[in-house]
């Protein structure tokens, strides 16, 4: 019997374990959405900051960011007042957004002082100013603050208040003792003393305008004077790391951190280091446990660190044990052990978000980080943060007892939280006084009760509440302006052209919206489409000097095939030896560079090194000279130019395998029609037909993967394009394709190529293959292609500081090619930055439009579609994804450049082969450089989409993913009517009709007559 039980105890107790472990695992996989999500930094793919929080409303899930990170939701409230000092929010958009916020409370009375609306738009249309006691004391003695009214006051308020406060205390406070409390009445004697009642008769209205800001300050002093505080008391810390912070100054984290990072970085090396970490395939706890088990730390804390590995390894404790013993030790309570994991996850988010897509997403990896490391990561981190804590509390404050105790003796030694100051709250109403033209009579007369209520109206529309008007306000600007140029560009009835001289496919990326305008403008029988850069062909690629294969397709899109780039056979013999070389030369550097670390070799090294500062100093002073002799020097070790792409695939499956690559015909002929049925193109070909993939190259520039084609998954789009090129020239495909009942003439050929959107140069793939009845075709477009990178530099070259805005188009073209080739450049090109508009539709509803860069273009027939609107949703299904995350990460890294951005790339060093730390040790610093961000506005971006209202919400309800993102307002919608122009714009969950402010657009000749002269 005592042995049945007894079985039945162990029995409980281990499932208690298997429930316990379960529950963590769980915990710590949900508080992993939290993390960053950005994949190593050569796959660098744009997305949205906030992801974890689509879920919730943009505005709700801000604030939420503003709780979890400690970030900015919106802009500084200055950089907005700035905004509507220039003209870019107008009043009439405050009081819109202000009036909509509000509602049926917009006309709520505040006593006798005005209605709700009025107080707080005063509140917008003036800078309120603030700041501590000591300030506001030196404010009102050192300043005019108590002589003058505020300039905005105007002259017939400051009249009547100074008229209406000379009447009311010679009349009443004076000589009427029941009309007035004796405080009041002492405070205009001690007034009069000041400005010498003996003279009240010879007062100037100077004198009497500083004693009724006088008075009014006392008034307001006296009425905010008892009021009880309205903002909601802060959140208890959960960690005793965050009490021991406030009563000592300590951060443990900052200890753990620093043993932590360079452990993380070892851990998930990819290739940078000279060895590999011992034992890190086997798992993190383990790798942890092989370096430090049987090791002398050196710093004091971390004294108890080996005998507690040896322990752990003695038990046979698994990592969720580990960490449900630490939670244990450390005093969580069960109810808040997955805020405590969050919390300890976000304490190190760069590298712990590292660990986690290394380990989810192992694609993305030469090294992927083992099952469980994540879990492992935390464990070991309690760890460290058990002796840590223990260890500060004993050396600071000599406190030795248990250590699940500790957070309530901590608690007890915090000092109560300092009061509202009656001063700063004062200044805010007497400002607003002064603007509204409050009399002091009037506050006087106010009860306790009404001046609570003022109060909390004040209070209660604090910084975050004013910024998110402002933001509201300055959106609704740019929306305004920009709906109102669709309606106000009416196109003609008929094609562009009826038949075009040639055509070009471009990706949708706005920085192709201005070479596409340009090439319009330059040869107007051309006609451009705008599709997503990789063009429907999704695929795991490699080309002929690449190491593996990487997905060049959207994120959202997990690729089946593999294209493989080969040399023709009859240069093998010369790539082979080229192939060596590279080999060669990548081992010479490889020893150059873990020789350098060793005493002897490292100072023969140092003296060969100087050589290295020549070619240095010469991309620096002269970048495009060194550019082209690196070029002509790397074209001896480079695949030769004669290549293929093993496209059509053998075997029935898939795979990487050789007779696995590629596709079958039937699956090519899939590609192309719905390509060309997606943006329109089913009819009228031209002659030549270009494709144009898009990519970005820089020297020095960790991010430059967030420069390339975020349709191809931060990779190139010039492998895809290529693709397609070849797919759309096969005899075959066209022949199947005439079967659907698409017709390619014989006549028209298809052209891959490649524009570096950086120095605006375009290369061509297969000229090789080019008929010779076409050259003359292909020389005419080219004139004019090369006539649009020119016009293109001269409008990117607006934005460069470094540029004369008298630059001739091709000075303008040697400019950005220089920067491309610059060492020293921090800003090769600008990038995403000011994205603000995707429209999808057809291109005479834009053409001649000018959308100064800042609007995806996705080309779409609303006429060629079905009464489903199934092309609209495929196009919708990879733009919105792609668009949206593009300009969230770019207005997140924005608004808050160290927070949610990575602040300035100056002090960043590569690390692991995965991201940038600020010098030589930091967290991994995820999001965007301000580099790349600084000249952009954040707003949310506008889809203006060739449709119905009707359509666009069967789409919606058919796709939960792009309902979440519109419903929940992280984009802005609006559909414009494909036989006229009628726009109905989303809002609140319905389309509602749309009235533009103004039909009138300036007209100009050319792009270039807009925009010449203005930075």
């Amino acid at each position: 019997m005592n042995y049945i039980t007894s079985l039945e105890s162990r029995l409980s107790s281990f499932d208690d374990v298997l429930e316990r472990r379960h529950w963590l695992q769980h915990a710590i996989e949900h508080s992993a959405h939290l993390l960053p999500t950005q994949a190593p930094i050569r796959v660098f793919v744009h997305h949205n900051t906030l992801h974890a929080f689509e879920d919730l409303t943009f505005d709700e899930a801000v604030q939420q960011g503003t709780v979890t990170f400690g970030c900015h939701a919106y802009l500084p409230e200055d950089q907005f007042r700035q905004k509507v000092a220039e003209g870019r929010i107008l009043p009439q958009d405050l009081a819109a957004e202000l009036a909509e916020e509000l509602g049926d409370d917009v006309d709520h009375l505040i006593g006798y002082l005005g209605t709700r609306f009025h107080l707080r738009l005063a509140m917008l249309q003036h800078p309120l100013r603030m700041g501590p006691d000591a300030e506001l004391r030196w404010l009102l003695s050192e300043t005019d603050a108590l002589r003058k009214f505020r300039s905005e006051t105007s002259a017939d308020v400051r009249e009547q208040m100074i008229a209406d406060t000379r009447r009311w205390v010679m009349r009443d406070l004076l000589h009427n003792e029941a009309a007035n409390d004796p405080s009041m009445r002492g405070a205009v004697k001690a007034l009069f003393r000041r400005f010498d009642s003996s003279k009240i008769e010879q007062w100037t209205p100077a004198v009497w305008e500083a004693f009724t800001l006088s008075l009014l300050w006392h008034t307001c002093r006296a009425g905010v004077h008892g009021v009880r505080r309205f903002a909601p008391p802060a959140a208890p810390a959960i960690r005793a790391r965050s009490l021991l912070l406030d009563v000592t100054g300590k951060d443990t984290d900052r200890m753990l951190n620093e043993v932590l990072i360079r452990f993380c970085a070892s851990f998930l090396d990819q290739g940078m280091a000279s060895w590999r970490l011992p034992d890190c395939e086997r798992g993190f706890l383990r790798a942890w446990t092989h370096l430090y088990r049987d090791s002398h730390p050196v710093d004091g804390w971390m004294r108890g660190l080996p005998a507690e590995l040896r322990r752990i390894e003695r038990l046979g404790l698994e990592p969720l044990d580990v960490i449900d013993e630490c939670l244990t030790d450390l005093g969580v309570a069960h109810s808040e052990r997955e805020e405590y994991l969050t919390q300890t996850l976000l304490a190190l988010p760069g590298w712990a978000g590292m660990i986690w897509q290394l380990e989810t997403n192992t694609e993305w990896a030469v090294h992927p980080a083992p099952a469980g490391s994540l879990v492992e990561y935390v464990a070991v981190r309690l760890i460290l943060e058990r002796l840590a804590l223990a260890h500060t509390a004993q050396d600071l404050l000599g406190d030795s007892g248990p250590l699940n105790e500790l957070h309530s003796r901590l608690q007890d030694k915090l000092a109560n939280s300092p009061r509202v100051s009656v001063d700063q709250r004062a200044f805010v109403v007497f400002q607003l006084a002064q603007i509204l033209g409050w009399k002091p009579a009037t506050l006087h007369a106010q009860s306790k009760g009404e001046w609570a209520n003022l109060v909390e109206e004040i209070e209660m529309f604090a910084g975050p509440q004013r910024r998110r008007i402002y933001h509201l306000a300055f959106e609704r600007r740019y929306r305004t302006r920009a709906l109102d140029a669709f309606i106000a560009h009416t196109p003609r009835n008929t094609p562009v052209v009826d038949r075009p001289y040639f055509q070009l496919i471009t990706c949708l990326d706005e920085r192709e919206e201005s070479f596409r305008r340009h090439l319009e403008e330059a040869a107007p029988r051309c006609e451009t489409f705008g599709v997503a850069g990789f063009f429907g062909v999704a695929m795991y690629y490699r080309g002929a000097a690449d190491a593996q294969y990487v997905p060049l397709c959207p994120i959202v899109v997990k690729p089946k095939h593999y294209v493989q780039e080969e040399v023709v056979y009859s240069f093998e013999g010369s790539n082979r030896r080229r192939a060596e070389t590279r080999r060669a030369l990548g081992r010479t550097g490889h020893w150059l560079h873990t020789s350098s670390r060793s005493v002897i070799r490292g100072a023969v090294t140092a003296i060969f090194g100087a050589l290295a500062s020549i070619p240095l100093v010469a991309r620096v002073l002269f970048p495009r000279l060194t550019a082209k002799i690196r070029g002509a020097c790397a074209s001896i070790v480079q695949p030769p130019p004669m290549t293929r792409q093993l496209l059509e695939r053998g075997e029935p499956t898939p795979g990487p395998d050789l007779g696995h690559l590629g596709y079958s015909v039937e699956e090519m002929v899939d590609i192309v029609q719905r390509v060309l049925t997606d943006i329109g193109l089913t009819a009228k070909f031209a002659r030549i037909l270009f494709i144009l993939g898009h990519g970005s190259s820089s020297l020095n520039n960790p991010h430059a993967s967030a420069y390339d084609c975020g349709a191809c998954g931060g990779g190139r789009g010039g492998p895809n394009a290529r693709a397609l090129a070849a797919m759309m020239n096969d005899p075959r495909v066209r022949e199947r394709l005439f079967q659907r009942g698409l017709l390619i003439p014989r006549e028209t050929v298809v052209v891959g190529g490649f524009h570096n959107t950086c120095d605006d140069s375009v290369d061509y793939f297969d000229l090789d293959r080019l008929p010779s009845s076409h050259r003359d075709d292909f020389e005419t477009a080219i004139v004019s292609i090369n006539e649009a990178r020119r016009r293109n530099a001269h409008e990117r070259c607006r934005r460069f500081v470094s540029a004369e805005l008298s630059l001739s188009t091709d000075a303008a073209l040697r400019h950005v090619q220089a920067r491309a080739a610059d060492l020293s450049q921090a800003r090769p090109e600008c990038g995403h930055a000011t994205n603000a508009i995707c429209f999808v539709g057809r291109r005479l509803r834009t053409r001649g439009l000018f959308l100064d860069r800042r609007t995806f273009l996705t080309s779409y027939d609303p006429t060629k579609d079905n009464a489903e609107s199934n092309v609209l949703e495929r196009i919708l299904q990879a733009v919105i994804p792609v668009c949206a995350g593009i300009n969230l990460e770019y207005y997140f890294c924005f608004v808050d450049p160290t927070g949610y951005g990575c602040g300035s790339k100056l002090p960043h060093n590569i690390t692991s082969l995965l991201g940038v730390m600020d010098g030589a040790a930091s967290d991994l610093r995820p999001g965007l450089p301000w580099q790349m961000v600084e000249i952009h506005e954040p707003v949310r971006i506008l889809f203006v989409l060739e449709t119905t209202p009707e359509a666009i919400t069967k789409i919606l309800q058919r796709n939960p993913p792009l309902r979440r993102l519109v419903e929940n307002a992280w984009v802005q919608l609006a559909t414009l009517d494909a036989n006229g122009t009628d726009v109905h714009l989303y809002y609140h969950g319905d389309f509602q009709v749309y009235s533009a402010e103004t039909t009138n657009l300036p007209a100009v000749k050319s792009s270039m007559d807009w925009y010449r002269g203005w930075r």
